[in-house]
Formats: structure tokens, C-alpha cells, sequence
């Protein structure tokens, strides 16, 4: 494993990403931060995302909309 794939644990660090199924949170609503973000990308896929949406389905959905969209990474 080369240097720059070593988790430096700070925030930012992308390696230091844990998958939305293993998030203690998970199970929480949402944030507003994500709902308004989702509703972004979801209108500009032209779909919808339920209000009562998790932390953790709204990270793989947004995920899934910025691929789908090409916005995001």
C-alpha cells in the first residue's frame, strides 16, 4: 500500500470514508444539508426522493444522482 492510500483519519481524507451501511447514524433522518442537495439532483434527474429519508440512503442516493447527473465528483 503506497503512502497515499494510508487513512490519515482527518476530515476530507476520502480514505477515511466509511460505507453509509456501517454509519452509527445511519438510521437518523437526513440532514437539511442533504434533503436540499437531494432534492437538487433529483429534480434535475427528474425524480423523487421521499422527505423521510436516512443519513444513509440519502449519501448512496446522492451519490447515485451526481453519477447520474454528472455533477459532484
Amino acid at each position: 500500500m503506497s503512502e497515499a492510500n494510508v487513512n490519515t483519519g482527518q476530515a476530507g481524507d476520502p480514505t477515511a470514508e466509511k460505507d453509509p451501511s456501517d454509519w452509527v447514524t445511519g438510521d437518523e433522518p437526513a440532514t437539511g444539508a442533504q434533503k436540499s442537495y437531494l432534492h437538487t439532483l433529483a429534480r434535475q434527474a427528474g425524480e423523487e426522493v421521499p422527505d423521510d429519508i436516512s443519513k444513509a440512503d440519502a449519501s448512496i442516493k446522492i451519490d447515485e444522482l451526481q453519477e447520474e447527473t454528472g455533477r459532484g465528483q
